[in-house]
């Protein structure tokens, strides 16, 4: 079929050809190929370039920590640079391009730089680039950026859709090889919600590689049959092409799923990506463990290759490393790869191993070479031969394949993403993750097990004890006897450095650092580990050092003298792999950057005539105009009066509602809010304040005490997601101490209000308890049934109307039913809705304040909220700025009420306030009008004010002076209440 396919075997259908491109070529595939088999097949060693020295780069893994075969795929608004070979499906029309070459991939320019490789080693930019200052912005700068990068990004709009969603489970299982296999099955035989998520096509990680026999069955075959038995679960979801890249406080993980980055023709009605983010009561840790190349001359020639991925080439997609293959291996997988390679009649010169004794099992015919190295490989665009030195003798084979294996670093990155430190361990030669950290449980390799069986049986045992957690009766699976199960990590020896080598002995691939940059590093004062990443840009860009942090972290313990759990390791942060823009930013492009949001009581708005506003990313029902009437403010006036005799409902679904939870709950919202809440009965709501650091307020609210430990908090509509990241801020950075859980539920509820003296009667007519004055008094909040108990909300006794009122919270989804059905009950009782305007008139009627006073300028005190900050608290946020005697100052800007004196003339929101007789000037400013409002009761226009002394001013005749327009109106300050000030009507 092509140059290196074997005639049989693998895990591909060769009765469905694929044709594909690769640098304009036309070349074949199979269905079920990666990339990365289907250019081996046909003979393309050559792949890439690299970063800095732009040499000849072939693909040296099969899965995600490829730091070579780089590939921009596909065209025009689908180009996707730095896609690595090894990830990506094989299918017909695949577009595949190299990178980082000009003018081609075979004859690359830029390869001059190997000749100037003397003068770029370790901290060159820092070196160079100091003198003369002035070329650094005009010369140098310039001229790095446009080297700089791999693969180019398209200027083109793509043209896919993307997605996001969330997942809940009682056990997360990353990775489905064999102990992720295991725990999955154990889990869900016993009942447990279980997701099971995978970064390749097919489960089965290295099932899908080896020739063991598990129970009878062929390990390929076992692994198809376990997640077969998984997608037959309803409890179990099986999540192939889904790479977690991040593990989040709250036990949440970030995830991609790859949904249609594998087909020719895209469906338009499914997404390219989706992003996960799973919530798991428990998660095991199955990632397994990466093989280590060995650091010798020439180690990256393009025919250099990992001893396991050149076996899942020959195993899963039966290809053929080259004609004459030679192993170099300090542990025991380099003979179940000889073995393997003979079976299949693949030529296997010599087996060279640093240790003096090893392969116990091997019966093949390659020559084997004990206590011997390979110190140099030699090659241009592909190898020709290896230097192997055995005692002081130096001899030189020719092969065109060599498999490397320096020994396995269990994969840990994602158990560091809390703060977790892995764990050097010198039996294991690697880092080991910290156990059990966080909830987050280790199994199989990824811990350092070594042998098929026992990572099968690790992995059972530890789904089995962990579900058990959570309530489940499980039994560990047990999967029979393994035949042909050969350890493959142990014994093992450790060998960081080969000495004697005279080609470039490389560390990191991807970023062409080799051992003599870091020996650099360290002579220079360098040697630290974050110090040595940042020196010789070892382990960065998109590799992050899955190949090669540990091989640093080795070449430095030697250089200085220690092990390499003294020297330990850099920070593990996510993204374990890079992930799209597209994925992070979903359906958030173009016209849905910003989406609109509509409330659960839309389209019971819409239906009711309302006209709509934009507020914030909502849409608010502003008014509901009827006919007859001649503009908006007749319709808010109509509104506001009967909402004073009869009752109104309006839609407050928008307000920010955030639960808080936990035994800290009660002792963080009292050092949250200014005011004390500690002591809050069950039942009751509370008005807060929050104020910033630096004492002014923040925002304000109700807070109601639903249970013991558990708290709903209303924030101002707009301040909703700010409000909720200064919580987030509070209990993660400021007291991580305090156990406490914060969720947003804003879209989880539909919340109406319903006000005026009738709303109470309406409102027991689909309520079931009794929400009488003695019953329900003024701030009660409780869970209620409505409808004969066919349904279950929240009701509070709120008002921001002045009036007698209620908040009607229940589910979203029959927020539009019952709002209907109230609308029926009340039609009698002269129910209307009203929107935001109206609302605003009968909050300035009452004197409530919005963030038009809460400005960010104020303090309690200014807007007569002084008694209630609870200064006798031991601290709260704002507590010792708010002293400073400044913001106690007498002549301080405060609340005030404003009307015109002549009752047919108006004023607008932002009129400056002047004394009486003043001349408009700066100098004589003394406050300005923060809302206003026409009021039907009053008769006039009637706004709130901040003025100097305000409150101490009630009376007083001013000038409204409004600059912009010209207009001099003459007013009265007085109380800012203007309706009900005894509160006869809230306490009805």
């Amino acid at each position: 079929m092509t140059s290196y396919r074997l005639p049989q075997g693998g895990l591909i259908d060769r009765g469905h050809p694929l044709s594909f491109t690769f640098d304009g070529k036309a070349l074949q595939g199979v269905q079920g190929d990666s990339l990365a088999s289907a250019l081996l097949a046909n003979g393309r060693r050559l792949v890439g370039r690299s970063f800095k020295y732009h040499r000849p780069r072939g693909i040296l893994t099969s899965g995600a920590a490829e730091p070579n075969a780089l590939m921009t795929i596909g065209s025009s608004g689908r180009t996707e640079p730095n896609t690595r070979a090894t990830m990506q499906e094989l299918y017909a029309g695949l577009e595949a391009r190299s990178q980082n070459r000009w003018p081609s991939l075979a004859f690359d320019i830029g390869a001059l730089n190997s000749l100037a490789s003397p003068f770029l080693g370790a901290g060159f930019y820092y070196k160079t680039f100091m003198w003369p200052a002035p070329f650094w912005e005009k010369v140098y700068e310039p001229f790095i950026r446009k080297a700089a990068g791999l693969g180019r990004a398209t200027h083109e709009a793509d043209p896919d859709s993307y997605d996001k969603c969330w997942a809940h489970c009682d056990l997360l299982v990353v990775g489905s090889g064999p102990a992720g296999l295991a725990a999955a099955l154990t889990a869900g035989r016993a009942g447990a919600r279980v997701i099971v998520a995978d970064e390749h096509a097919m489960a089965g990680g290295s099932l899908l590689s080896e020739t063991a026999i598990i129970g009878g069955t062929p390990a390929s075959a076992f692994a198809e049959a376990c997640a077969t038995e998984l997608r037959s679960l309803p409890n179990v979801t099986l999540l192939t092409r889904t790479t977690v890249f991040g593990w989040y406080d709250g036990n949440v993980f970030g995830a991609v799923e790859r949904v249609q980055r594998h087909i020719a023709t895209l469906s338009p009605s499914r997404p390219v990506e989706r992003l996960w983010r799973i919530v798991a009561k428990g998660t095991i840790l199955a990632t397994g463990a990466e093989e280590r190349p060995l650091v010798f001359g020439g180690n990256d020639i393009p025919g250099v290759m990992m001893a396991g991925a050149m076996r899942t080439y020959l195993n899963r997609y039966a290809v053929a490393p080259g004609r004459t293959t030679a192993i170099f291996t300090a542990n025991d997988s380099g003979y179940q790869l000889a073995a393997d390679l003979e079976a299949r009649g693949v030529r296997v010169s010599a087996i060279v191993d640093p240790r003096a004794a090893g392969g116990a099992t091997y019966a093949g015919k390659a020559r084997v070479l004990r206590d011997a190295v390979v110190t140099d490989a030699h090659g241009g665009r592909s190898l020709a031969a290896i230097d192997i030195r055995s005692g002081s003798r130096t001899d030189r084979l020719k092969v065109d394949a060599l498999a490397m294996s320096g020994g396995f670093s269990p994969v840990v990155h994602l158990a560091c993403h809390r703060g977790g430190r892995p764990v050097w361990s010198d039996e294991k030669a690697g880092f080991l993750p910290p156990a059990n950290f966080g909830g987050l449980t280790p199994a199989g390799a990824a811990r350092g097990i070594d042998g098929l069986a026992a990572c099968l049986d690790d992995g059972a045992r530890r789904g089995a004890n962990l579900v058990a957690t959570f309530g489940f009766t499980a039994t560990p699976v047990a999967f029979g006897t393994v035949e042909g199960d050969v350890p493959v990590s142990a014994p093992a020896k450790t060998l960081w450095s080969i000495p004697g080598g005279k080609g470039k002995a490389f560390v990191d691939y991807q970023n062409d650092v080799h051992r003599k940059d870091l020996d650099l590093a360290v002579k220079e004062g360098y040697g630290h580990v974050e110090l040595a990443k940042r020196y010789t840009t070892g382990g960065m860009a998109t590799d992050q050092g899955k190949l090669s942090n540990v091989n640093a972290i080795g070449l430095l313990a030697e250089a200085r003298g220690l092990s390499p759990g003294a020297v330990g390791t850099t920070t593990f942060r996510p993204f374990y792999t890079p992930v799209s823009f597209g994925a992070l930013a979903g359906a958030h492009h173009g016209e849905h950057f910003q989406p609109v949001r509509r409330s659960p009581l839309h389209g019971w708005a819409a239906r009711h005539g309302a006209v709509f506003v934009e507020t914030g990313l909502w849409y608010r029902s502003a008014w509901f105009p009827r006919t007859g009437e001649k503009d908006w403010r007749e319709s808010v006036a109509r509104e506001v009066v009967n909402v004073r005799r009869n009752a109104g409902l309006c839609d407050v679904s928008m307000l920010g509602k955030i639960e808080i939870c936990g035994p800290d709950a009660a002792e963080f919202l009292n050092r949250v809010y200014c005011n004390a809440f500690l002591k809050l009965p069950i039942g009751k709501a509370r008005y807060g304040l929050m104020l910033r650091e630096d004492g002014m307020i923040y925002d304000d609210g109700t807070t109601s005490r639903l249970e013991e430990n558990r708290f709903l908090m209303t924030t101002t509509t707009a301040y909703a997601a700010g409000a909720m990241n200064h919580l987030e801020f509070c209990a993660q950075a400021l007291w991580p101490d305090l156990d406490v859980r914060l969720a947003s539920v804003t879209d989880q509820w539909a919340q109406m209000a319903i006000a005026g003296p009738k709303s109470r009667k309406i409102l027991q007519a689909i309520i079931d308890e009794d929400i009488g004055d003695a019953a329900f008094p003024y701030l009660a909040a409780h869970e209620v049934s409505l409808f004969g108990g066919a349904l279950h909300g929240r009701l509070f006794r709120i008002s921001f109307s002045g009036e007698l009122a209620y908040e009607l919270a229940i589910p979203a989804a029959y927020g539009d039913s019952v709002a209907e059905a109230l609308m029926a009950t009340g039609r009698t009782e002269g129910l209307m809705p009203y929107g935001v305007e109206a609302l605003s008139v009968l909050r300035i009627e009452k004197g409530h304040v919005t963030h038009n006073e809460i400005n960010g300028t104020v303090v309690p005190a200014d807007l007569g909220f002084g008694k209630m900050v609870s200064l006798a608290k031991p601290d709260f946020i704002g507590k010792a700025m708010l002293q400073r005697e400044g913001l106690a100052a007498p002549d301080r800007p405060r609340l005030v009420g404003v009307v015109p004196l002549d009752p047919a003339d108006t004023f607008r929101t932002g009129a400056h306030i002047l004394a009486k007789n003043a001349a408009a000037t700066l100098e004589n400013d003394q406050g300005y009008v923060t809302s206003s409002a026409h009021s039907p009761h009053v008769g006039s226009t009637i706004g709130l004010a901040l003025v100097k002394r305000g409150d101490e001013r009630h009376g007083e005749e001013v000038v409204v002076w409004n600059g912009l327009n010209g207009e001099f109106t003459s007013a009265r300050l007085c109380p800012p209440v203007f309706f009900d000030p005894s509160n006869e009507k809230l306490h009805a």
